[in-house]
């Protein structure tokens, strides 16, 4: 089988790792992919934009799975495009990508089928936003209602915090016409998680569970990011909610999309609060994870292309799908000035001596000159390990971390914390 991973970050570096390793792949393309994914994928050099080009490319290499990493192709109808031509894709249509580059699609079909999540209510006018955040009480959220890259949404402690959010997002354009409408909703309290599945259409298939850590500073302290570490499975999440969730969310949501004409094949990713009256969806994801991801690989103990090929054709069996027991850890090393800027350019060593030490190191913003890594992003590395409890894959997964260094590096240094105290 010909395979091509649509990407070139570290969750993609991730998926191309673990389809490398199917003894059903003969050929492996990443488009455009990174310098380190060369080392197993032949990079294409095809821009993300260029949705008519990946999928004319893809169709002229005969390849018989396109595997989607980010949301953005996925929302602008990449599968679509690469359906029409008789490819195979895994990743939802542009009807079912909705879920993620809409926030109010989203909360209006939760309202309809009564899926839980927070209160809300959705404005495309600044005043009328305003007026009825001024009218309520914090802490509250607001969300841009398009894709913002994960940094759409304000949890904000005052009411002033929240006029300020509507203002920048509605008024200020700054995150242009993702922001046009925004969903304003009550704040939940408890303890996120999040809960991948694959999905064939029909049949959901749940994949560990896992933690990710928003802020840039440990105790979640600082600005939001796109993720800076994460642990899999989340003790939070036990086997009784985990079963809660699929009863409640997973299923009832692909069979809502269903009920509306529209078939989910591909990755549904649900984040999750663990509310005093049961897991509530804070957001759902039209794709896998990232950095969790990472972590949710290493645990896989299952033929990937087998598994995503079955999605793509409504075979999907849950016997496919089986997890090694243990725990992983993924730690994100971030370049200086992130998440604000990032800061390019600058040499990365220790690699080898990370990979010694037992830990694979999944690139995210890297590039090759000569025969060295440098930085290339504001999320460089995310170093993953996988160990029989949690604790050892933590420790692995940072003995790896001061193995690696670069100037100004920023890592956070509790994750898998709070899975930790969950054991204890």
């Amino acid at each position: 089988m010909k395979a091509a991973v649509i990407g070139g970050g570290g969750r993609e570096h991730a998926l191309a790792w673990k389809l490398a390793q199917s003894r059903q792949i003969e050929k492996l393309y990443a488009i455009p992919g990174s310098a380190a994914m060369a080392e197993f994928a032949e990079c294409v050099a095809v821009p993300l934009a260029d949705l008519d080009g990946i999928a004319a490319y893809c169709e002229k290499e005969g390849v018989d799975l396109v595997v989607v990493g980010p949301e953005v192709p996925l929302t602008e109808g990449l599968a679509d495009r690469c359906r029409a031509r008789g490819l195979a894709v895994f990743g939802p249509n542009q009807a079912a990508a909705q879920l993620e580059g809409s926030k109010v699609f989203a909360k209006s079909l939760m309202k309809k089928y009564h899926i839980p999540t927070a209160a809300y209510e959705t404005f495309t006018d600044e005043k009328a936003a305003v007026d009825f955040i001024r009218n309520g009480s914090a802490p509250v959220v607001v969300k841009a209602d398009g894709l913002a890259a994960g940094k759409g949404v304000v949890v904000a402690q005052t009411v002033e915090e929240a006029v300020a959010a509507v203002k920048s997002m509605m008024g200020d354009k700054i995150f242009g016409e993702s922001g046009g409408r925004v969903v304003v909703e009550e704040c939940m309290t408890g303890e996120e998680v999040s809960l991948l599945a694959f999905v064939d259409g029909k049949t959901i298939v749940p994949m560990i569970s896992a933690q990710d850590h928003k802020r840039i500073f440990d105790h979640d302290e600082g600005p939001n990011t796109g993720g800076m570490g994460a642990y899999a499975p989340a003790p939070v999440l036990t086997e009784a909610l985990r079963q809660t969730v699929m009863d409640t969310i997973l299923v009832p949501t692909v069979a809502a999309l269903a009920t509306e004409g529209i078939t989910y094949q591909g990755c549904l990713y649900a984040g999750l609060m663990i509310t005093e009256d049961g897991p509530k969806v804070v957001e759902f994801n039209c794709r896998f994870g990232d950095p969790e991801t990472q972590a949710v690989l290493m645990l896989l103990d299952g033929d990937l292309a087998e598994i995503m090929y079955a999605c793509t054709q409504g075979t999907l069996q849950p016997e496919m799908v089986n997890w090694k027991a243990g725990a992983a850890c993924c730690v994100i090393m971030a370049s200086q000035g992130y998440p604000a800027s990032s800061h390019k350019g600058d040499r990365i060593n220790g690699l080898e001596a990370a990979a010694a030490a037992g830990a694979v190191v999944f690139h995210s913003g890297t590039q090759k000159r000569d025969d060295s890594y440098i930085t290339n992003g504001g999320r460089v590395l995310g170093v993953t390990a996988e160990g029989p409890s949690l604790q050892a894959a933590i420790d692995k997964a940072y003995a790896a971390v001061a193995e690696i260094s670069f100037d100004g590096q920023q890592v956070r240094h509790d994750i898998g914390a709070k899975g930790l105290r969950h054991l204890r």
